[in-house]
């Protein structure tokens, strides 16, 4: 890869990575998770993750997708996801029933839920641009559901808010999740 390719790149990434978590932390701030909001992917600056992002970015849609491509796996994300609890993959463990042994997704605590909600949506908002909607993340979602290995609680919420934020809107979706989920404390 040439010199100018490698600034490019980096520059692009970095102001990638740094809009995406701006927007993330502004979600998780209206609806009052300040501690995920300013400590959202911050493993994303360690080398293991930024290297292979400078050398994979596109600048719409992740890199970690391309290196996926390149190299059969994503060493990027497989230390991403098992740093950042908001994160479905990262509560994938084998199940405490006899009866089934495979790996299964463990119930997310709700504050993890609604970072990964806004995570989502800032990743649209992201790679999207000024093609963005509010059913993006939706659409993205729901190409991959029925793969997933996810707790059957944790999908049916995170389907339930981006099904609200499709059909209406950011300020009725993150007032319903500020005012009503985050006080029930449970889901």
């Amino acid at each position: 890869m040439k010199v100018s390719k490698i600034i490019k790149n980096f520059f692009g990434h970095l102001t990638t990575i740094n809009e995406h978590r701006f927007l993330v932390m502004k979600h998780c701030f209206r609806v009052g998770l300040y501690k995920q909001g300013l400590t959202h992917d911050l493993s994303k600056y360690s080398p293991t993750e930024f290297i292979p992002g400078v050398k994979y970015f596109q600048g719409d849609r992740s890199p970690n997708n391309a290196q996926r491509e390149h190299e059969g796996y994503s060493s990027a994300w497989l230390h991403h996801k098992g740093r950042n609890r908001h994160h479905y993959e990262y509560w994938i463990d084998y199940s405490s029933k006899k009866d089934t042994p495979e790996l299964v997704g463990m119930k997310m605590p709700l504050k993890y839920v609604i970072e990964m909600f806004c995570d989502r949506v800032a990743a649209s908002k992201t790679y999207n641009k000024e093609k963005y909607t509010d059913a993006d993340s939706l659409k993205y979602y729901m190409r991959g559901r029925g793969h997933y290995v996810i707790h059957p609680d944790t999908d049916e919420l995170l389907h339930k808010l981006l099904e609200m934020l499709a059909q209406k809107g950011e300020d009725e979706t993150f007032s319903y999740i500020k005012k009503e989920l985050l006080t029930k404390k449970g889901y």
